[in-house]
Parts: C-alpha cells; sequence; structure tokens
C-alpha cells in the first residue's frame, strides 16, 4: 500500500490542488483490506508493547475531519488490542469557561502523553484554526483587541508549528490524520444516522448546521494543512469515503511510524540477571 501518496510535508504542501479529489486504490477487497488491518494493528501492539518498557519516546496521533468521516471507529478498529495501559485518548469538543480563560493550547498540553506512551487527540487544539476561523470565534473571546485582527489565524499556524516542533525536541512524535470525507458521503451517513434508530443518538441538528459551511471548512483544512505540514510533524490526509480503506491505510502509516521509532525492550543488566536467576531459584523451591 503506497502511503506515501497521502502524505503532506514540506516537500509537497504548497501544492494541493489533488486536495478535493483523494484518490482510493482499489485494488484490494474489503476483505482484504480488513485482514491487513488486523495484522498491522498486532504488530503496532507489539511495538507499542516494546513503547511502553522503553520509555523514551511518546506518540501523539491526531484525528480531525468533518462531521461522520470516521474518527471513533477508526481510533476503535485501528487501536484494538494495544495495552490500554499506555494509551490514552481525549476528545476535544467546545471548550469549557475555564479552557476558554488560557491560552489555545492549554487544554493540549495537559493532556500530553508521557515518555513510553500514546495519546490519542479526536480532534485537538487545530479547531482553533478551523471552526474558530470559519465562524471567527475569536472575535468574541475575552482577550485583547489585539488578539481579534484578522491575522489571529495567520499567527496561530506558526504557534502550531513552533509547538510540534517542540514537541518532536522533546521526545514526542506527532501523527496528524486528517479523514477527507466527500460532501455526497456526509449525506448517506448523515441519514443513515437519521434512519436508524440505533444511530440516533449520533445526529444533532448542529451537524447539518455546519454542513451549511463546508466550503469554508475545506478552506479552513487545505490552509491548515499547507502551514502546518513539515518534514518532522507532517500530515496524512486519508480518503475516508470507505471505511475499511481508511482504517487500513491509518494502520500501515502507524506502523511505519512505529517502525522508525524501533523501540527496543530496556537491556538487562548482570546484576539483575543474577537476580532474575536466584528469584527463579526461590520460586522452583516452593514447588
Amino acid at each position: 500500500m503506497d502511503i506515501q501518496k497521502y502524505k503532506v510535508s514540506e516537500k509537497n504542501r504548497e501544492d494541493l490542488s489533488w486536495f478535493e479529489h483523494c484518490e482510493i486504490d482499489n485494488s484490494d477487497s474489503k476483505k482484504e483490506l480488513r485482514a491487513k488491518t488486523r495484522a498491522n494493528t498486532k504488530e503496532i501492539s507489539e511495538l507499542q508493547d516494546k513503547l511502553f518498557a522503553e520509555g523514551k519516546v511518546a506518540v501523539l496521533i491526531i484525528f480531525q475531519a468533518m462531521d461522520a468521516a470516521g474518527k471513533d471507529g477508526a481510533i476503535k478498529h485501528v487501536m484494538t488490542g494495544v495495552n490500554p495501559q499506555g494509551v490514552n485518548v481525549h476528545s476535544f469538543k467546545a471548550p469549557s469557561v475555564e479552557e476558554l480563560s488560557h491560552d489555545y493550547l492549554w487544554r493540549a498540553v495537559k493532556v500530553l502523553p508521557a515518555r513510553g506512551k500514546i495519546a490519542i487527540f479526536n480532534r485537538s487544539y487545530y479547531e482553533d484554526v478551523l471552526i474558530v476561523k470559519v465562524h471567527k470565534l475569536y472575535e468574541n473571546y475575552n482577550t485583547p483587541d489585539r488578539m481579534k485582527t484578522p491575522d489571529t489565524i495567520e499567527k496561530r499556524y506558526g504557534q502550531i508549528r513552533d509547538f510540534e516542533d517542540y514537541l518532536w525536541e522533546n521526545g514526542i512524535i506527532t501523527v496528524k490524520f486528517f479523514l477527507h470525507l466527500s460532501k455526497a458521503e456526509q449525506r448517506n451517513r448523515f441519514l443513515k444516522r437519521i434512519d436508524r434508530k440505533d444511530k440516533n443518538w449520533k445526529f444533532s441538528q448542529a451537524d447539518l448546521k455546519e454542513r451549511q459551511s463546508w466550503d469554508a471548512y475545506q478552506e479552513a483544512y487545505r490552509n491548515a494543512i499547507r502551514e502546518t505540514a513539515t518534514d518532522k510533524n507532517p500530515w496524512y490526509v486519508i480518503p475516508a469515503d470507505k471505511k475499511a480503506y481508511t482504517r487500513a491505510v491509518i494502520s500501515e502509516v502507524l506502523l511505519e511510524v512505529m517502525h522508525a521509532i524501533d523501540p527496543k525492550y530496556p537491556d538487562v543488566s548482570e546484576q539483575q540477571e543474577a537476580d532474575l536467576v536466584e528469584c527463579k531459584k526461590r520460586l522452583d523451591e516452593e514447588a
């Protein structure tokens, strides 16, 4: 599976002409894609166990998407089998009063992963250059007037780049996914949520209201990706119309990231080996 064609870094971030037509490779069947995801997930789990034991590097996985793109399902299927002790999932909804009283990165900083752990952000601080941009929410914040100017979002792009460089320099690898759903497929998924009783809870009128700003959101995502994709912290723009394909690609990317980290179990000193031999001897004597 060629995941490089979905990767956006400094090398190709200027030309996003393909953004509206993110193509799916249909060479694999749904059954084959699911098998690939399961195999990748198993290997990711093994590498995550080493990551946790080694405790040197942390991984921050960010999922961004329009409503109904499948973020929850992707997280559930791709991360199935990993040790929950080493993984935390955080969902970022509308900021609380407390969160609005701090800088916009504050709520993300306080839940960053410790070394050896993986944190998954279902939405993230990128909301502050997406929904905040589309609806110009910053104009109504209780902040100094100098923070309510049209270049507010442009400044945040730079702040986010610096923030993610800071994380990388401190041992946190950031992996950013944009699940690229088509407008037609979002409509289909909304209708399914309305028609099926077991899906009703997933739909709200607010989702339909946000759909009215589809073009503005596409522009906001395009700009955010272009301005914050770097070689150290690239974006992966993944087609999201076919869930099995989306999950398979995500699993491929994460597996590649984990292989690049190459975590290993900590070495055992000679003294520790001697202690283990002694402990085994004492346990055997109990039999």
